[in-house]
Protein backbone atom coordinates (compact mmCIF):
# COMPACT_ATOMS: atom_id res chain seq x y z
CA UNK A 1 0.00 0.00 0.00
CA UNK A 2 1.16 3.52 -0.74
CA UNK A 3 -1.14 5.27 1.75
CA UNK A 4 -0.95 4.54 5.46
CA UNK A 5 -3.97 3.08 7.26
CA UNK A 6 -4.67 5.37 10.23
CA UNK A 7 -7.93 3.67 11.20
CA UNK A 8 -5.99 0.84 12.80
CA UNK A 9 -4.66 1.03 16.36
CA UNK A 10 -1.16 0.78 14.86
CA UNK A 11 -0.93 2.90 11.68
CA UNK A 12 0.66 0.90 8.88
CA UNK A 13 0.87 0.26 5.16
CA UNK A 14 1.72 -3.45 5.51
CA UNK A 15 -1.87 -4.78 5.71
CA UNK A 16 -1.40 -5.60 9.37
CA UNK A 17 -5.08 -6.52 9.85
CA UNK A 18 -4.57 -9.52 7.56
CA UNK A 19 -2.20 -11.12 10.09
CA UNK A 20 -4.10 -11.15 13.37
CA UNK A 21 -1.39 -12.99 15.27
CA UNK A 22 1.22 -10.40 14.31
CA UNK A 23 -1.23 -7.57 14.98
CA UNK A 24 -1.95 -8.87 18.49
CA UNK A 25 1.76 -9.28 19.25
CA UNK A 26 2.51 -5.70 18.20
CA UNK A 27 -0.50 -4.41 20.15
CA UNK A 28 1.01 -6.08 23.24
CA UNK A 29 4.36 -4.39 22.53
CA UNK A 30 2.72 -0.99 21.98
CA UNK A 31 1.91 -0.15 25.65
CA UNK A 32 5.45 -1.20 26.60
CA UNK A 33 6.74 1.28 24.05
CA UNK A 34 4.55 4.03 25.50
CA UNK A 35 5.78 3.19 29.00
CA UNK A 36 9.35 3.53 27.72
CA UNK A 37 8.47 6.83 26.00
CA UNK A 38 6.98 8.24 29.22
CA UNK A 39 10.00 7.15 31.27
CA UNK A 40 12.85 7.81 28.83
CA UNK A 41 11.47 10.21 26.22
CA UNK A 42 11.44 14.05 26.26
CA UNK A 43 11.08 15.46 29.77
CA UNK A 44 9.74 18.93 28.92
CA UNK A 45 5.94 18.99 29.34
CA UNK A 46 4.15 20.19 26.21
CA UNK A 47 0.51 20.57 25.24
CA UNK A 48 1.12 19.96 21.57
CA UNK A 49 3.84 20.31 18.93
CA UNK A 50 3.77 21.17 15.22
CA UNK A 51 4.90 17.75 14.00
CA UNK A 52 5.30 15.97 10.70
CA UNK A 53 3.48 12.64 10.47
CA UNK A 54 4.01 10.22 7.60
CA UNK A 55 0.73 9.47 5.84
CA UNK A 56 2.04 7.91 2.62
CA UNK A 57 5.20 6.51 1.07
CA UNK A 58 4.75 8.48 -2.14
CA UNK A 59 7.60 10.67 -3.31
CA UNK A 60 5.45 13.81 -2.97
CA UNK A 61 2.90 14.81 -0.38
CA UNK A 62 3.91 11.99 1.95
CA UNK A 63 3.66 13.93 5.21
CA UNK A 64 1.04 15.86 7.16
CA UNK A 65 1.99 18.79 9.46
CA UNK A 66 -0.23 19.63 12.41
CA UNK A 67 -0.17 20.37 16.12
CA UNK A 68 -0.19 17.01 17.93
CA UNK A 69 0.11 16.11 21.64
CA UNK A 70 3.40 14.20 21.90
CA UNK A 71 2.00 11.07 23.51
CA UNK A 72 -0.78 10.95 20.90
CA UNK A 73 1.69 10.90 18.00
CA UNK A 74 0.70 8.01 15.70
CA UNK A 75 3.83 5.89 15.53
CA UNK A 76 3.47 3.27 12.85
CA UNK A 77 4.97 0.87 10.33
CA UNK A 78 5.77 2.08 6.83
CA UNK A 79 7.64 0.31 4.06
CA UNK A 80 8.44 1.87 0.71
CA UNK A 81 6.30 0.56 -2.14
CA UNK A 82 7.27 -2.92 -3.30
CA UNK A 83 9.18 -2.98 -6.57
CA UNK A 84 7.73 -5.57 -8.94
CA UNK A 85 10.17 -8.35 -9.79
CA UNK A 86 13.00 -6.77 -7.78
CA UNK A 87 16.27 -8.61 -8.27
CA UNK A 88 19.25 -8.94 -5.95
CA UNK A 89 21.88 -6.47 -7.16
CA UNK A 90 25.08 -7.88 -5.63
CA UNK A 91 26.85 -10.82 -4.05
CA UNK A 92 26.61 -14.49 -4.83
CA UNK A 93 22.83 -14.32 -5.34
CA UNK A 94 23.07 -11.43 -7.84
CA UNK A 95 20.23 -11.61 -10.34
CA UNK A 96 18.00 -13.85 -8.19
CA UNK A 97 14.58 -12.59 -7.05
CA UNK A 98 14.74 -10.55 -3.84
CA UNK A 99 13.72 -12.51 -0.75
CA UNK A 100 10.30 -11.92 0.77
CA UNK A 101 11.09 -14.26 3.67
CA UNK A 102 14.29 -14.79 5.67
CA UNK A 103 16.44 -17.63 4.31
CA UNK A 104 17.24 -20.02 7.14
CA UNK A 105 21.01 -19.86 6.62
CA UNK A 106 21.00 -16.07 7.08
CA UNK A 107 18.49 -15.84 9.89
CA UNK A 108 20.92 -15.09 12.73
CA UNK A 109 22.94 -12.55 10.73
CA UNK A 110 19.89 -10.63 9.53
CA UNK A 111 18.40 -10.58 13.01
CA UNK A 112 21.66 -9.20 14.42
CA UNK A 113 21.81 -6.44 11.79
CA UNK A 114 18.23 -5.40 12.52
CA UNK A 115 18.77 -5.44 16.30
CA UNK A 116 21.87 -3.23 16.07
CA UNK A 117 20.10 -0.73 13.84
CA UNK A 118 17.00 -0.83 16.02
CA UNK A 119 19.03 -0.25 19.19
CA UNK A 120 20.34 3.10 17.92
CA UNK A 121 16.87 4.58 17.46
CA UNK A 122 15.61 4.74 21.07
CA UNK A 123 19.17 5.41 22.25
CA UNK A 124 19.29 8.86 20.68
CA UNK A 125 15.91 9.73 22.21
CA UNK A 126 17.32 8.83 25.62
CA UNK A 127 20.47 10.86 25.00
CA UNK A 128 18.43 13.94 24.06
CA UNK A 129 15.60 13.66 26.59
CA UNK A 130 16.57 16.69 28.72
CA UNK A 131 17.41 19.12 25.91
CA UNK A 132 13.94 20.65 25.80
CA UNK A 133 14.69 22.37 29.12
CA UNK A 134 17.34 24.51 27.42
CA UNK A 135 15.88 24.99 23.93
CA UNK A 136 17.17 28.20 22.26
CA UNK A 137 13.81 28.84 20.52
CA UNK A 138 10.43 27.27 19.88
CA UNK A 139 11.62 26.50 16.33
CA UNK A 140 14.57 24.51 17.67
CA UNK A 141 12.42 22.82 20.31
CA UNK A 142 10.04 21.69 17.61
CA UNK A 143 12.92 20.26 15.56
CA UNK A 144 14.24 18.35 18.57
CA UNK A 145 10.85 16.81 19.25
CA UNK A 146 10.37 15.97 15.56
CA UNK A 147 13.67 14.11 15.57
CA UNK A 148 12.61 12.29 18.75
CA UNK A 149 9.25 11.07 17.47
CA UNK A 150 10.78 9.92 14.20
CA UNK A 151 13.51 8.00 16.00
CA UNK A 152 10.65 6.36 17.88
CA UNK A 153 8.99 5.49 14.57
CA UNK A 154 12.25 4.03 13.27
CA UNK A 155 12.28 1.81 16.34
CA UNK A 156 8.79 0.65 15.35
CA UNK A 157 10.08 -0.15 11.86
CA UNK A 158 12.76 -2.50 13.21
CA UNK A 159 10.41 -4.03 15.79
CA UNK A 160 7.93 -4.87 13.03
CA UNK A 161 10.63 -6.80 11.16
CA UNK A 162 11.65 -8.67 14.32
CA UNK A 163 8.04 -9.63 15.12
CA UNK A 164 7.00 -10.43 11.57
CA UNK A 165 9.97 -12.53 10.45
CA UNK A 166 11.95 -13.85 13.44
CA UNK A 167 9.43 -15.59 15.68
CA UNK A 168 9.95 -15.92 19.43
CA UNK A 169 13.58 -14.80 19.30
CA UNK A 170 12.54 -11.69 17.37
CA UNK A 171 9.89 -10.85 19.95
CA UNK A 172 12.43 -11.24 22.75
CA UNK A 173 14.89 -8.97 20.96
CA UNK A 174 12.13 -6.39 20.46
CA UNK A 175 11.55 -6.36 24.21
CA UNK A 176 15.27 -5.89 24.88
CA UNK A 177 15.28 -2.77 22.69
CA UNK A 178 13.21 -1.15 25.45
CA UNK A 179 15.29 -2.53 28.33
CA UNK A 180 18.74 -1.34 27.27
CA UNK A 181 19.33 2.35 28.02
CA UNK A 182 21.87 4.89 26.87
CA UNK A 183 24.70 5.21 29.38
CA UNK A 184 23.40 2.45 31.63
CA UNK A 185 26.14 0.58 33.51
CA UNK A 186 24.06 -2.60 33.74
CA UNK A 187 22.46 -2.64 30.29
CA UNK A 188 23.97 -0.04 27.93
CA UNK A 189 23.17 0.47 24.28
CA UNK A 190 25.14 -1.74 21.89
CA UNK A 191 27.25 0.92 20.14
CA UNK A 192 29.56 3.25 22.06
CA UNK A 193 28.48 6.55 20.48
CA UNK A 194 24.95 5.92 21.73
CA UNK A 195 26.10 5.80 25.33
CA UNK A 196 27.69 9.26 25.18
CA UNK A 197 25.97 12.24 26.77
CA UNK A 198 24.19 14.87 24.72
CA UNK A 199 24.09 17.53 27.45
CA UNK A 200 23.80 20.71 25.37
CA UNK A 201 22.56 21.96 22.03
CA UNK A 202 25.95 22.23 20.38
CA UNK A 203 26.38 18.52 21.12
CA UNK A 204 22.89 17.88 19.72
CA UNK A 205 23.64 19.69 16.48
CA UNK A 206 26.95 17.87 16.10
CA UNK A 207 25.24 14.55 16.87
CA UNK A 208 22.51 15.07 14.30
CA UNK A 209 25.05 16.13 11.69
CA UNK A 210 27.74 13.50 12.24
CA UNK A 211 26.14 10.55 14.06
CA UNK A 212 22.80 10.64 12.26
CA UNK A 213 24.83 10.83 9.04
CA UNK A 214 26.42 7.53 10.01
CA UNK A 215 22.85 6.28 10.28
CA UNK A 216 22.20 7.48 6.74
CA UNK A 217 25.07 5.37 5.41
CA UNK A 218 24.19 2.31 7.46
CA UNK A 219 20.58 2.52 6.28
CA UNK A 220 21.87 3.03 2.74
CA UNK A 221 23.69 -0.31 2.84
CA UNK A 222 20.63 -2.08 4.29
CA UNK A 223 18.42 -0.47 1.64
CA UNK A 224 20.29 -2.62 -0.88
CA UNK A 225 19.57 -5.85 1.04
CA UNK A 226 18.34 -8.93 -0.74
CA UNK A 227 15.79 -9.24 2.10
CA UNK A 228 13.13 -7.06 0.52
CA UNK A 229 11.12 -6.04 3.65
CA UNK A 230 14.33 -4.72 5.23
CA UNK A 231 15.29 -2.88 2.05
CA UNK A 232 11.86 -1.25 1.80
CA UNK A 233 11.86 -0.33 5.50
CA UNK A 234 15.23 1.40 5.29
CA UNK A 235 14.32 3.15 2.06
CA UNK A 236 11.46 4.95 3.78
CA UNK A 237 13.48 5.62 6.94
CA UNK A 238 16.02 7.49 4.81
CA UNK A 239 13.26 9.87 3.72
CA UNK A 240 12.65 10.87 7.34
CA UNK A 241 16.35 10.79 8.30
CA UNK A 242 17.18 13.66 5.93
CA UNK A 243 15.48 16.16 8.25
CA UNK A 244 17.57 15.00 11.19
CA UNK A 245 20.78 15.76 9.30
CA UNK A 246 19.36 19.11 8.18
CA UNK A 247 18.81 19.99 11.84
CA UNK A 248 22.50 19.33 12.50
CA UNK A 249 23.80 21.03 9.36
CA UNK A 250 21.75 24.19 9.80
CA UNK A 251 22.17 24.19 13.59
CA UNK A 252 25.97 24.26 13.49
CA UNK A 253 25.79 26.78 10.65
CA UNK A 254 23.69 29.13 12.78
CA UNK A 255 26.07 28.74 15.76
CA UNK A 256 29.01 29.64 13.50
CA UNK A 257 27.07 32.54 12.00
CA UNK A 258 26.31 34.05 15.39
CA UNK A 259 29.90 33.59 16.60
CA UNK A 260 31.21 35.25 13.42
CA UNK A 261 28.85 38.21 13.94
CA UNK A 262 30.15 38.78 17.47
CA UNK A 263 33.77 38.38 16.37
CA UNK A 264 33.28 41.13 13.82
CA UNK A 265 31.26 43.40 16.10
CA UNK A 266 33.89 43.31 18.84
CA UNK A 267 36.96 42.73 16.63
CA UNK A 268 38.14 39.84 18.78
CA UNK A 269 38.53 36.06 18.72
CA UNK A 270 37.93 35.91 22.47
CA UNK A 271 34.13 35.99 22.40
CA UNK A 272 33.28 33.89 25.48
CA UNK A 273 32.52 37.01 27.50
CA UNK A 274 30.04 38.13 24.84
CA UNK A 275 27.72 35.16 25.28
CA UNK A 276 28.60 33.04 22.25
CA UNK A 277 30.64 29.91 21.59
CA UNK A 278 34.25 30.52 20.44
CA UNK A 279 35.35 28.94 17.17
CA UNK A 280 38.05 26.82 18.90
CA UNK A 281 35.34 25.28 21.09
CA UNK A 282 33.16 24.56 18.06
CA UNK A 283 36.18 22.88 16.46
CA UNK A 284 36.74 20.75 19.57
CA UNK A 285 33.13 19.56 19.55
CA UNK A 286 33.45 18.82 15.83
CA UNK A 287 36.63 16.80 16.48
CA UNK A 288 34.93 14.73 19.16
CA UNK A 289 31.68 13.94 17.38
CA UNK A 290 33.35 13.20 14.04
CA UNK A 291 35.89 10.81 15.56
CA UNK A 292 33.30 9.02 17.69
CA UNK A 293 31.08 8.64 14.62
CA UNK A 294 33.95 7.18 12.58
CA UNK A 295 34.15 4.38 15.13
CA UNK A 296 30.57 3.40 14.31
CA UNK A 297 31.79 2.07 10.95
CA UNK A 298 33.89 -0.55 12.71
CA UNK A 299 37.42 -1.58 11.78
CA UNK A 300 39.08 -0.70 8.50
CA UNK A 301 38.75 -4.35 7.50
CA UNK A 302 36.02 -6.81 8.39
CA UNK A 303 35.50 -10.42 7.35
CA UNK A 304 31.92 -10.28 8.68
CA UNK A 305 30.97 -7.32 6.48
CA UNK A 306 32.53 -9.04 3.46
CA UNK A 307 30.44 -12.10 4.23
CA UNK A 308 27.30 -9.96 4.57
CA UNK A 309 27.97 -8.53 1.11
CA UNK A 310 28.59 -11.91 -0.49
CA UNK A 311 25.43 -13.28 1.11
CA UNK A 312 23.37 -10.30 -0.11
CA UNK A 313 22.51 -9.00 3.37
CA UNK A 314 24.18 -5.57 3.10
CA UNK A 315 25.29 -3.81 -0.06
CA UNK A 316 27.49 -0.80 -0.61
CA UNK A 317 26.42 2.83 -0.63
CA UNK A 318 24.76 3.49 -4.02
CA UNK A 319 25.36 -0.14 -4.99
CA UNK A 320 23.45 -0.10 -8.26
CA UNK A 321 25.31 2.98 -9.50
CA UNK A 322 28.68 1.25 -9.13
CA UNK A 323 30.49 0.36 -12.36
CA UNK A 324 31.82 -3.07 -11.45
CA UNK A 325 30.64 -6.68 -11.28
CA UNK A 326 28.93 -6.19 -7.84
CA UNK A 327 30.59 -9.35 -6.55
CA UNK A 328 34.16 -8.12 -5.92
CA UNK A 329 35.77 -11.56 -5.95
CA UNK A 330 38.93 -10.28 -7.65
CA UNK A 331 38.85 -6.57 -6.66
CA UNK A 332 41.09 -4.84 -4.14
CA UNK A 333 41.14 -1.60 -2.15
CA UNK A 334 43.73 0.44 -0.23
CA UNK A 335 42.80 0.77 3.44
CA UNK A 336 44.25 2.92 6.21
CA UNK A 337 46.55 0.96 8.47
CA UNK A 338 49.45 1.04 10.89
CA UNK A 339 52.53 -0.28 9.10
CA UNK A 340 55.66 -0.62 11.23
CA UNK A 341 54.18 1.91 13.65
CA UNK A 342 53.44 4.51 10.98
CA UNK A 343 50.15 5.61 9.40
CA UNK A 344 50.04 4.21 5.88
CA UNK A 345 47.83 2.32 3.49
CA UNK A 346 47.83 -1.33 2.63
CA UNK A 347 46.08 -3.25 -0.13
CA UNK A 348 43.41 -5.78 0.80
CA UNK A 349 40.58 -7.51 -1.03
CA UNK A 350 37.64 -5.20 -1.73
CA UNK A 351 35.37 -7.53 0.25
CA UNK A 352 37.59 -7.21 3.30
CA UNK A 353 37.73 -3.41 2.97
CA UNK A 354 34.02 -2.63 2.66
CA UNK A 355 33.97 -0.69 5.95
CA UNK A 356 36.67 1.59 4.57
CA UNK A 357 34.72 2.07 1.34
CA UNK A 358 31.64 3.16 3.31
CA UNK A 359 33.59 5.32 5.74
CA UNK A 360 35.23 7.22 2.87
CA UNK A 361 31.87 8.03 1.32
CA UNK A 362 30.75 9.28 4.74
CA UNK A 363 33.85 11.44 5.23
CA UNK A 364 33.38 13.09 1.82
CA UNK A 365 29.76 13.82 2.73
CA UNK A 366 30.79 15.29 6.11
CA UNK A 367 33.25 17.59 4.34
CA UNK A 368 30.36 19.17 2.43
CA UNK A 369 28.93 20.49 5.68
CA UNK A 370 32.28 21.78 6.89
CA UNK A 371 32.67 23.60 3.57
CA UNK A 372 29.27 25.19 4.11
CA UNK A 373 30.16 26.31 7.63
CA UNK A 374 33.43 27.74 6.33
CA UNK A 375 31.45 29.63 3.73
CA UNK A 376 29.77 31.49 6.61
CA UNK A 377 33.18 32.48 7.98
CA UNK A 378 34.37 33.54 4.54
CA UNK A 379 31.24 35.65 3.98
CA UNK A 380 31.94 37.37 7.31
CA UNK A 381 35.44 38.22 6.11
CA UNK A 382 37.12 36.05 8.75
CA UNK A 383 40.27 34.01 8.03
CA UNK A 384 39.52 31.15 10.45
CA UNK A 385 38.30 27.83 9.08
CA UNK A 386 36.89 24.64 10.58
CA UNK A 387 38.22 21.26 9.48
CA UNK A 388 37.67 17.54 9.86
CA UNK A 389 40.39 15.87 11.92
CA UNK A 390 42.54 13.09 10.50
CA UNK A 391 40.91 9.67 10.29
CA UNK A 392 43.32 8.36 12.97
CA UNK A 393 42.50 11.07 15.52
CA UNK A 394 40.83 9.98 18.80
CA UNK A 395 39.87 6.55 17.51
CA UNK A 396 38.77 3.77 19.85
CA UNK A 397 37.90 1.19 17.17
CA UNK A 398 39.94 -0.11 14.25
CA UNK A 399 43.52 0.21 13.12
CA UNK A 400 44.23 3.36 15.11
CA UNK A 401 42.65 2.40 18.43
CA UNK A 402 46.07 1.68 19.96
CA UNK A 403 47.75 4.97 19.01
CA UNK A 404 47.19 8.70 19.43
CA UNK A 405 47.61 11.40 16.83
CA UNK A 406 47.06 15.12 16.48
CA UNK A 407 44.11 16.31 14.37
CA UNK A 408 46.65 16.65 11.53
CA UNK A 409 47.54 12.97 11.79
CA UNK A 410 50.93 13.37 13.50
CA UNK A 411 51.73 10.38 15.71
CA UNK A 412 52.06 11.24 19.41
CA UNK A 413 53.51 9.53 22.45
CA UNK A 414 51.15 8.86 25.35
CA UNK A 415 52.67 11.73 27.32
CA UNK A 416 52.42 14.15 24.39
CA UNK A 417 48.78 13.19 23.91
CA UNK A 418 48.02 13.74 27.60
CA UNK A 419 49.68 17.18 27.50
CA UNK A 420 48.01 18.27 24.24
CA UNK A 421 44.54 16.69 24.05
CA UNK A 422 42.84 19.64 25.78
CA UNK A 423 43.72 21.73 22.73
CA UNK A 424 41.68 19.42 20.51
CA UNK A 425 38.83 17.90 22.55
CA UNK A 426 36.27 19.66 24.77
CA UNK A 427 37.54 20.28 28.29
CA UNK A 428 35.42 20.64 31.40
CA UNK A 429 35.94 24.41 31.09
CA UNK A 430 34.68 24.35 27.47
CA UNK A 431 31.67 22.25 28.44
CA UNK A 432 30.89 24.50 31.40
CA UNK A 433 30.93 27.59 29.19
CA UNK A 434 28.63 25.96 26.63
CA UNK A 435 26.28 24.80 29.41
CA UNK A 436 26.24 28.31 30.88
CA UNK A 437 24.70 29.57 27.62
CA UNK A 438 21.97 26.93 27.57
CA UNK A 439 19.10 29.00 28.91
CA UNK A 440 15.68 28.31 27.46
CA UNK A 441 13.90 30.78 25.21
CA UNK A 442 10.25 29.84 24.87
CA UNK A 443 8.89 33.22 23.75
CA UNK A 444 7.46 33.19 20.26
CA UNK A 445 9.84 34.75 17.71
CA UNK A 446 12.71 35.07 20.21
CA UNK A 447 16.02 33.18 20.23
CA UNK A 448 19.02 32.65 22.50
CA UNK A 449 21.96 34.99 22.04
CA UNK A 450 24.47 32.26 21.12
CA UNK A 451 22.77 31.14 17.89
CA UNK A 452 21.44 32.95 14.81
CA UNK A 453 17.78 32.51 13.82
CA UNK A 454 17.02 30.22 10.87
CA UNK A 455 16.59 31.73 7.43
CA UNK A 456 13.36 29.76 6.88
CA UNK A 457 10.75 28.15 9.10
CA UNK A 458 9.17 24.71 8.88
CA UNK A 459 6.70 23.80 6.13
CA UNK A 460 6.46 27.39 4.91
CA UNK A 461 5.74 28.78 8.37
CA UNK A 462 7.72 31.81 9.60
CA UNK A 463 10.32 31.60 12.36
CA UNK A 464 7.94 33.33 14.79
CA UNK A 465 5.20 30.72 14.29
CA UNK A 466 4.03 29.08 17.52
CA UNK A 467 5.61 25.70 16.84
CA UNK A 468 5.17 24.40 20.39
CA UNK A 469 2.51 25.00 23.02
CA UNK A 470 4.01 24.30 26.41
CA UNK A 471 2.01 22.60 29.16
Amino acid sequence: MTTADYVEKIPNNVSLREDRRLQRALEVWQPNFLTWWDAMGPTLPTRDVYLRTAISVDRDGWALFDHVPMRDYRWGIFLAEREADRRIAFGQHKGDPAWQQVPGEYRASLQRLIVIQGDTEPASVEQQRNLGATAPSLYDLRNLLQVNVEEGRHLWAMVYLLHAFFGREGREEAEMLLHRHSGSLESPRILGAFNEETPDWLSFFMFTYFTDRDGKYQLGTLKESAFDPLARTCSFMLKEESHHMFVGLSGVERVVERTAQVMREHDTDNVSAHGVIPLPTIQKYLNFHFSVSLDLFGGETSTNVGNYFTAGLKGRWAEERRKDDHQLNDASILVDALVDGDIAQTEVSALLGLNTDLRRAYIADCQNGVDRWNGVLASAGLPQRLSLPHVAFNRKVGAFASVETSPDGIMLSASDWTQSKDQWLPTEVDKAHVRSLMRPVYERGKIASWIAPPHNGINGKPFDYEYVHLA
